[in-house]
């Protein structure tokens, strides 16, 4: 396995434990669990910046910009639904 390889399944499998603990702070029993699982996803996501950080700096990751006119839509969609 070359680098570009492990680092794009390391990236992977940090944003797969990104979603689990997602899940256990929203499923989450208590406040104290809560707070755990959602002090670990904050862990996580800075550990997923990094390492995309560093995989899009060597150019193995590419991030297109969002096109002003999906984001635009994207507002529309939301301002118009009712959360409440």
């Amino acid at each position: 396995m070359n680098d570009k390889e492990l680092m794009n399944d390391l990236l992977s499998t940090v944003k797969f434990n990104c979603d689990l603990l997602l899940n256990g702070t929203v499923e989450a029993a208590t406040p104290e669990v809560r707070e755990a699982f959602n002090a670990c996803l904050f862990e996580f996501l800075r550990i997923q910046d990094e390492i995309s950080q560093k995989i899009s700096a060597r150019g193995w990751y590419q991030i297109s910009p969002a096109e002003p006119a999906k984001i635009r839509q994207t507002e529309r969609k939301f301002a118009n639904q009712n959360f409440s």
